[in-house]
């Protein structure tokens, strides 16, 4: 049976994430807090910060980066866009 949670993000009961996706304290929250359909929308978001500012994920730096734009997509008021940045057409 899937694992319903109540997703802050989305403000909807929604199944919920096999496991924690992030070590530690907040990868616990997450899992407790947000939806597989929320952490979805985050990787989309993340892939999205990688290539515009073209962060390398072993740069110290990049990686505090990404976790604070997590923690405010997912709990906040919501990531960054960078500048001048448009959406690819579908």
């Amino acid at each position: 049976m899937t694992r319903m949670v109540h997703c802050k993000k989305l403000n909807q009961e929604l199944p919920g994430l096999p496991q924690p996706p992030y070590p530690g304290a907040l990868g616990q929250k997450i899992f407790e807090n947000i939806s597989l359909q929320a952490w979805q929308q985050w990787l989309s978001q993340q892939t999205m910060l990688i290539n515009e500012y073209r962060l390398s994920m072993v740069d110290p730096k990049a990686q505090s980066f990404l976790r604070e734009e997590m923690e405010k997509f997912l709990f906040g008021e919501g990531s960054q866009m960078p500048e001048g940045y448009v959406p690819p057409k579908e």
